[in-house]
């Protein structure tokens, strides 16, 4: 599983005209999901990304997490994460998990970050979206569930 995570003030998804998923401060995470993925991948990448001590604290050092600010998370498939360029101009996503099983660790992610009692907005899965954000910090973090980088 890859995400890229991003500190923001607010951000929010549109389908078609119509935002799917708005939030103020908290976390936009773009996810996609791997063909070798399971739900315990799912599930430990919501708590790291739960955990992540990304905010600032009074000191305006990067030392609180999502759950200690009490902020929401925007999360929205992207399966593009996965795109192989290296030896070709077009990308290839072979390593990207087939549909099915996307959708269900996408939706299983999203239920392990709402467990952990963080409020949470999506997007909408395998639609065509515009994704608006407001970057803090900027700070950005990648995360990949077999530490590839």
């Amino acid at each position: 599983m890859r995400a890229v995570v991003q500190r923001v003030s607010s951000a929010r998804v549109t389908v078609k005209g119509h935002v799917t998923g708005e939030i103020a401060e908290g976390l936009t995470i773009l996810l996609g999901v791997g063909r070798d993925d399971t739900s315990a991948v799912a599930a430990s990448m919501a708590a790291k990304i739960a955990n992540l001590r990304i905010f600032e604290d009074d000191q305006e050092k990067m030392n609180r997490s999502l759950l200690e600010v009490k902020a929401s998370a925007l999360v929205v498939s992207q399966f593009t994460l996965y795109g192989e360029a290296r030896g070709q101009r077009r990308p290839s996503f072979i390593a990207a998990a087939p549909l099915e099983q996307a959708k269900k660790l996408y939706e299983e992610f999203c239920e392990a970050l709402r467990r952990l009692g963080v409020a949470v907005a999506t997007g909408v899965f395998q639609a065509m979206m515009s994704l608006e954000l407001v970057n803090q910090g900027p700070v950005t973090i990648l995360l990949d569930s077999d530490k590839a980088f």
